[in-house]
Parts: C-alpha cells; structure tokens; sequence
C-alpha cells in the first residue's frame, strides 16, 4: 500500500512467543526501504484491525515519517492465544514484545510504547520491565494504578464505567463468546440504567463471563491483590522518557497526574499535556460548552506530539529551534486557553481558604458561629450523576460527561450548595482542590460527595471537577472503621475525641486548570451520593449531618495562581 509518496509494507497476523510459549498476534506497518528503522509498538484489547494508530494517533502518518508500526491484540483477545484478564499479563507480554521487536531485521534496535486509556497503562507497565531497546513511552489517558482511580475512588466502587466497560468489552468479538451469550451481553447493555440501580441482577451473566469483576468487588482498594497491575509501584524502574496525555475530564485524571509527577521525581524526563476533553470527547466540543479551536486534539496535532516525542528519544534529534516551552502545557479552561508551566503542581500557587459560612464560602477566618445542615440520604432516590470525570454510555458524545450545568441537580433537597460572593477580579486556580469537612455520619455509612462549580452570572453552574470519600458503616468519632467495615477500606480520618462528635473528612474533589472570570461566583456542592458513577452506600435510608463553624472548620482548599 502506499501513503502519501511513502510506499508501506504490511504484514498480518504475525505470531509473536511470550517466555510462556503464548503466541499473540500483531500487524506490522513499515516503511519499504531497506534502511533499519525503529518500531513503534501499540498493544490493544480493542482489536489490532481498526485504526492502526488508534483513535487519537495517525498511525500511517507514523509509518510515512520512518517508524515501523507494530499494533498487537493482548493475550486473550481476537488474534492472541491464552486467557484475557485485564491488565494481570501487560507488563510481561509487553516488555517480551519489545525485545522481540527490536531484534528483527527491519528494527534499528530501539523502540517506543504508545496508546490510550487500556493501551497506556499497558504502555507503562511493560515499560517497568525495562525491555532491551525501550527509549521512550507515550501513553494518553492512562491511570496509574488499577484499584484507585480505575475500579475504586476514594473508596467507592465506580459502578457506573466499570459495569458498563465489562459489558462493552465483552460485545468485541474478540471476547470469544457464543451468539447466546452475545445477545445475553447485548441484553444487558440495553438494560444497564436498570442494572444501575440494581447491580446484582447480572451478578449470574458476569460470573460466567467475566469472573474478573467479582473479583475486583472482593478486593478493596489498597489491598495487596491489586500491586500486580499498578505503574506506580514502579515509577523507578521506568527509564524511558515519558509523554503524557490527559483531559481535565477525563476519568483517569488523577492517575496520569500522578504518573507524571511519580516519573519525573524518579528523575526520568517526562512532559505533561492536558486539555479540555474527557475519555472520549476530544474535540474539546460538548453538548452544553464549546471550548473553542484551540481545544480540539486534532488542532494541537496530538500526533505531531508523539513524533516530537519519539524524534527526540528514539532518533536523537534536536528540539525545534523555538523556545523550550516547558515540559507542563494546560488548556486552562474560562480563559480557554493554552498556558505552559515549569512544573506539576504549577509553582508559584498559594492555597485559597474558603470557609463553609451558613450556605455562603467566605475567605478569611473560620465563622465563629456553628452551623449544621442535615442530609437525607435515599438509597431508592439517590443524586443522580450529572456530568463529571467520568465514562458512562453516553461518553462518546459527551452527553454524560463534562462541564454540564447542575443547576437541576442542586434544586434538590438533599444536595447542599455553599457560594462564594461574584468575584471583582479573575481567579485563577491550577492544581489538586480539597475539602475538609465535619461530618456526623449514619450508623449504617456515609458518602461524602463533592463537586466545585463555576457559576456564571447568567446563573449557569457549570461543573469543574468531582470526588467522593466514602465513610464504611460503624465509622466512629475518631474516624475509625467499625466491625462491619471491609478489609482495607479505610474512612476519612478524624481529630474528634468523644463518641458523637464529627468526624473530619477529607475529600480529593479533583484537579482543574481553571480561570473564574469577573462576576462568576465559586460554588461547592456536598451531597451524599453521585449515582451512577459510584455505587450507592448505603444501601438503606440515612440521615448525614454537615458541620461548619465554630469547632468545625469545613473548608474548601483551592490552590491560586500567584497573580491571577
């Protein structure tokens, strides 16, 4: 086949050994010319025969600027022999594709990882292992460990992406499923708002098919069964220097902002991009804000991006002559606009206090005065999810994901809303924000869900970031899980000294890169579910009472650009 003037050699079903004797199948693209060139490896459980760069990434345009393009199926997916779980084999079978690939004769002997969401993480712990001629990495989307942040967050289980990318998965062909239980799946698929509210009623279909996810409910987050499949257990075992890709809304957010910072501490050269998009919506477009043409991934030339990348390690090519611009690029959204920076966190931020004041945020000091506001909590009407960093079925078109406005969210009763006065100036905020709250939870168990918002002055709340901490039932005053709490799964901790009082929760809301404009009002939203991105607890009704004030300084941490 030919692309552009470069004629490219394809190569189909190329059965590659793994040191267990599995063979897995990739496709190989390359430049036809008898000079060595280096190999560019991407491992899917998606299917090797789309795309072959992926849903981001040119990859013909790869091979046209002298790569040769390895894309593979993981084991126990479409073309690749052994058994599929997700992540338990990446970083063996990846780090024994590199070296496989690098001694052909067509290979210079160097290589680079690359890909998204699954394929990134994958990326990342192949590259742990350190395989002969690895030299660089890029990995987009990708979390840094497989409990927190993928399964788990802050210890509720993320029921709404994690059903739905089981059951998704499993309509590939490559899952090797009978036309029963295909339409078995497809069924459940149609069914899933159902499912939502009533997990256990495919509990049957997913034991048989995907055994995996009861397993992952079995295992809290921090447990020792979950270290197998997570980067950042081994940021200093990754040498290669690093790309990475994400979006202030994507779900794994957090995960690739830790993975840059974990490398780079480790003292590997790493570089950070991340823009207004979620896991699928990267035209920076969605159904209520449009981020302008700056934002769009295919404008940034995302693809350009690795090649710069790879150029650099693999090639040893110079920078462009321009002006290093720094390793950290942030679309701040509200400026929409592109800004880059020393460092992640951005230096030169100061934390901004914010005081939970009767329904008010106020800086300065606490509010001497106590206050409390009761929550209802109802397992049969929880909070329901409204955009967000998260992945449900309709990810794809931004309609369940993203800055969506939550003024219909917060007219109910049982989601608390905390706004700060217009502001006279912008306000510029880049970095992790955190509440500290002063809880009395139910007996049975709490969530603590929060959400910081940008209200316009139009009245438009528009939804910045998302986080939840969950508190397990029989969480006593000094925060300490009773003796119905799961192994593992520890609560917020606690300052307070006798039975009754409040316990001090702390919750990691999210990160954001975001201007408040002159005239918006910053808003903290509490409630006591977020349904269904994570699963509802507890499963009776409940009553949570919120603290501020006086001896319980609730507050809202937002980190401030020095300046702005």
């Amino acid at each position: 086949m030919e692309y552009g003037r470069v004629r490219i050699v394809v190569e189909h079903d190329l059965k590659i050994p793994m040191r267990d004797g599995v063979l897995l199948s990739a496709d190989l693209y390359r430049p036809d010319t008898a000079e060595e060139v280096p190999v560019l490896v991407r491992r899917t459980p998606y299917g090797k025969s789309g795309a072959p760069g992926g849903a981001s990434v040119d990859g013909l345009r790869l091979v046209r600027s002298g790569y040769a393009l390895l894309v593979q199926d993981v084991r126990g997916r479409f073309g690749s022999g052994g058994a599929f779980e997700p992540y338990w084999h990446e970083a063996a079978d990846g780090a024994d594709t590199v070296a496989w690939a690098v001694r052909q004769p067509w290979c210079d002997g160097s290589a680079g990882l690359f890909g998204r969401s699954y394929e990134a993480m994958a990326a990342l712990l192949a590259a742990a292992e350190r395989p002969p001629g690895l030299g660089a990495i890029a990995p987009h989307v990708a979390g840094s460990r497989f409990d927190e942040g993928w399964t788990y967050q802050g210890g509720a289980f993320q029921l709404g992406f994690v059903l739905y990318w089981v059951l998704y998965d499993l309509l590939l062909e490559g899952a090797g499923l009978t036309r029963a239980e295909l339409a078995e799946v497809a069924d459940a698929v149609d069914r899933i708002e159902e499912l939502y509210r009533d997990p256990d009623a495919a509990a049957d279909l997913l034991d048989r098919l995907a055994p995996y996810y009861r397993r992952w409910r079995a295992h809290p987050a921090g447990h020792p069964y979950w270290r197998r499949a997570a980067p950042r257990e081994a940021y200093p075992a990754i040498e290669a220097p690093v790309l990475h890709l994400t979006g202030w809304y994507d779900i794994f957010l957090a995960g690739a902002l830790e993975n840059y910072r974990g490398i780079r501490e480790c003292g590997t050269p790493s570089q950070l991009v991340v823009g207004p998009w979620s896991h699928c919506v990267t035209g920076g477009i969605f159904p209520q804000r449009r981020y302008g043409l700056a934002a769009d991934e295919r404008n940034l030339d995302v693809t350009g991006l690795h090649l710069d990348h790879f150029d650099r390690h693999l090639r040893r090519r110079p920078a462009p002559a321009a002006p290093d611009p720094g390793p950290v690029r942030l679309f701040l959204t509200g400026a929409d606009a592109w800004h880059t920076f020393a460092d992640w966190p951005v230096p030169g931020t100061e934390d901004l206090v914010l005081h939970l004041d009767g329904r008010r945020l106020t800086p300065g000091p606490a509010p001497a005065a106590p206050g409390a506001d009761r929550i209802r909590h109802d397992p049969a009407d929880p909070v329901p999810t409204t955009g967000g960093a998260t992945a449900l079925p309709g990810q794809f078109t931004g309609g369940d994901c993203g800055p969506l406005d939550q003024r219909e969210v917060e007219r109910r009763a049982d989601v608390l809303c905390f706004t700060g006065e217009p502001l006279r100036t912008a306000l510029t905020v880049v970095g992790d924000i955190t509440l500290t709250v002063y809880v009395t939870p139910d007996a049975a168990g709490a969530d603590v869900a929060a959400k910081l918002v940008d209200v316009h002055p139009d009245g438009r709340a528009e939804l910045l970031c998302d986080g939840v901490r969950r508190l397990p039932p029989g969480t006593d005053a000094a925060g300490a899980p009773g003796a119905d709490a799961r192994p593992g799964e520890a609560p917020a901790p606690g300052q307070a000294s006798r039975p009754g009082e409040p316990v001090e929760v702390t919750v990691a809301v999210g990160a954001v890169g975001h201007v408040f404009r002159a005239g918006h009002r910053i808003r903290l939203e509490i409630a006591a579910s977020n349904t269904p991105r994570f699963d509802v607890h507890p499963s009776v009704l409940a009553h949570h009472t919120v603290h501020h004030g006086g001896d319980h300084p609730s507050r809202l941490l937002l980190p401030r650009l020095s300046g702005g």
